[in-house]
């Protein structure tokens, strides 16, 4: 695992120890940036469940200012911990120890306007990504905001998440990738 583009292209990324988690492949984290991307200018990313921090750090390395990431496992935080001093990129992460429901209550009260959301959960809680559905709801995405779920294949998540609806959705071996994007009303 490694950062493939950016200021950071070529440092190599830890694993996360152990089997709890499931790394995004490099091939696939490419493929995401070349649908989202594959640079920005600025902004808030936000990577739910971010395991090693893989896209998050995918993310800042291609121009997004913050990243924040959300993992509640001491291991997988311990391992985004040690891949963002080795980017050198601590300084423009925010790292929280935290159940992703109450992370999404958090980014509420203080009102976050997010540029970019990944959405990756373990395969088996897809009732997670419901809370893609719920930061939309709440007003936390930017109107140009993009939302990106990893999710497997058996799983058909929903064309539309409140006002984003689905622009594309690719599929890699067992591993689909879906991104929105906010709905265009009628006359725009």
């Amino acid at each position: 695992m490694r950062v493939i583009s950016g200021t950071k292209k070529g440092l190599p990324l830890k694993a996360v120890p152990g089997t709890n988690t499931r790394p995004t492949t490099d091939k696939v984290k490419e493929s995401i940036f070349n649908m989202i991307g594959p640079y920005f200018d600025g902004g808030i990313a936000v990577d739910l469940f971010a395991g090693s921090g893989n896209l998050g750090i995918e993310a800042l390395s291609r121009g997004i200012d913050t990243c924040i990431f959300i993992e509640k496992d001491q291991k997988a935080m311990q391992t985004i911990v040690d891949n963002l001093q080795k980017c050198r990129l601590d300084e423009s992460s925010e790292r929280y120890k935290i159940d992703a429901s109450r992370a999404v209550k958090a980014f509420e009260k203080r009102e976050l306007q997010i540029d970019l959301l990944f959405v990756d959960p373990p395969y088996s809680k897809v009732q997670f990504y419901d809370l893609a559905k719920k930061i939309v709801e709440i007003g936390c995405m930017k109107d140009t905001g993009i939302i990106v779920c990893e999710h497997d294949k058996t799983v058909d998540l929903e064309t539309d998440l409140e006002t984003f609806t689905l622009t594309r959705r690719e599929t890699y071996g067992n591993t689909v990738i879906s991104i929105y994007r906010k709905r265009m009303e009628e006359g725009n």
